[in-house]
């Protein structure tokens, strides 16, 4: 579900499973988590590109996923990937050139440098499912974009093209065409430095961001339990969900 080579100390981490819109199964999930942490121990690898495969950057979390949320078998509070891009050593840059939907653009937005498309559409469906978000969303959409934005974008689930995000805390929004090539060259560019002073550096940048994380997990997991533990919930999602 991903694959991953090195190059130069960059790390290429790309999302495998363009038939599912790279979904953030449980499997692409463990996935993810483990090629994060191969990098990150791996002492030639100084950043990390993370894109993916197909027409789609990642759909988020499926269908079979939200509703086994709703019927109480999986518990919120298990959604911590993002915190596997706050904790890796070395900086990630995400390379989103397809959509990024829900949980998918909240992988994107935990990483440390992001370019998007201007083509492409981006945004947080899980309103439109009737629940609040999941995954530190809460705080890491503000982070990155304004306040007010990301409260619209969160309230809505509202999908906007890459371009109606420029001048927001996004690095880069560029023609869909360009978004690796200039993620790469980025990387390279970081890769020039030495490992110990990236480390240092990316472990006191992150850290605002790792404590809002964790924050915010204990209020989206209370919020969780209020709008998922809702009657008709599960229902609601099946007939809702878009891939």
């Amino acid at each position: 579900m991903v694959r991953v080579s090195v190059s130069g100390g960059v790390a290429h981490l790309t999302l495998a499973d363009p038939a599912s819109g790279n979904a953030l199964s449980e499997g692409m999930v463990r996935a993810i988590t483990t090629a994060l942490d191969s990098c990150g121990r791996d002492t030639g690898v100084k950043t990390i590109v993370m894109t993916a495969l197909g027409d789609t950057f990642s759909a988020g979390a499926p269908v079979e996923f939200l509703t086994r949320l709703a019927e109480g078998d999986l518990r919120s509070s298990d959604i911590l990937l993002p915190r596997a891009l706050l904790e890796c050593p070395v900086p990630i840059i995400a390379a989103m050139a397809g959509p990024a939907v829900g949980g998918g653009f909240a992988l994107g937005l935990a990483a440390d440098i992001i370019c998007i498309a201007r083509e492409s559409r981006y945004g947080f469906s899980f309103m439109n499912m009737g629940f609040t978000p999941g995954m530190g969303t809460t705080a890491l959409c503000a982070h990155v974009l304004s306040p007010a934005l990301a409260h619209e974008l969160l309230f809505s689930g509202e999908m906007r093209r890459g371009g109606d995000l420029q001048g927001t805390g996004i690095n880069y929004v560029l023609p869909r065409a360009d978004v690796e090539t200039r993620a790469v060259a980025v990387a390279e560019r970081i890769a020039e430095k030495p490992r110990v002073a990236i480390e240092a550096l990316k472990h006191t940048l992150s850290l605002p961001r790792r404590r809002a994380f964790d924050d915010s997990l204990t209020l989206e997991t209370l919020m969780h339990q209020i709008t998922l533990g809702a009657p008709g919930a599960a229902a609601r999602i099946r007939a809702t969900y878009v891939e």
